[in-house]
């Protein structure tokens, strides 16, 4: 997986908005109701650019379902390439100074053979063995889980993004999360008009632990 680079990142947000001016206006107005919106052209650009490695997902399309997100993509499982798509919501949301953990539910879930439909995994698709509604148990199946991946069962994952590397090893997010987890927390992820917009609650009673976290970072 590619890591993104910082100056890259902030001159392509750059052209993003010259191209978007009305999404200024929107921020401002999220920020007023504890709210931000992430355009999903920002995660179709990530997902282009940490895309990377062999075992990587491949040809990712994201779009809007509200309130969750469609996607489709390319992986290979056994050997065999096959092209998944599903619906997925997230439920449950804890962000802290030490994990950022999110509950997400899975729905309507298709699996395509792309390559040899001999193989034992095709087979098994193709016969209906594979419970298509019961998503996470398909993580058996995989020879190695993702970092991130903390818990599967059913049609619910839990992840702890903290635990990708790009993320948890990057000083200023662990800083940041220092700062303000004590006084802000995230109660929602939905999608609205091709965004995904954040919804965060204040926590005025952290403001003491957020100042300490400032000044152990001066």
């Amino acid at each position: 997986m590619r890591k993104p680079n910082p100056k890259v990142l902030l001159r392509h947000a750059g052209d993003y908005l010259k191209a978007h001016p009305e999404e200024i206006g929107r921020a401002l107005r999220g920020a007023l109701g504890l709210r931000f919106g992430v355009p999903i052209d920002a995660l179709r650009y990530l997902a282009r650019e940490l895309a990377g490695g062999k075992r990587a997902p491949k040809d990712i399309v994201i779009e809007a379902a509200p309130p969750g997100l469609r996607l489709a993509l390319t992986i290979k499982a056994m050997g065999t390439p096959i092209r998944a798509s599903f619906t997925v919501y997230a439920e449950e949301l804890d962000v802290r100074a030490d994990a950022i953990q999110v509950g997400l539910r899975v729905e309507g879930l298709k699996l395509n053979v792309l390559g040899d439909e001999s193989s034992p995994l095709a087979g098994l698709i193709s016969s209906g063995a594979i419970d298509l509604t019961k998503p996470g148990n398909l993580v058996s199946f995989m020879p190695k889980r993702p970092a991130a991946l903390v818990d599967a069962k059913d049609d619910r994952f839990t992840l702890d993004l903290l635990k990708i590397p790009a993320v948890g090893g990057n000083p200023a997010v662990t800083r940041a999360l220092r700062i303000c987890a004590p006084v802000l927390g995230v109660r929602a992820l939905k999608t609205k008009d091709d965004h995904l917009d954040v919804h965060l609650k204040a926590t005025p009673s952290g403001i003491a632990a957020a100042i300490a976290a400032v000044r152990a970072g001066v």
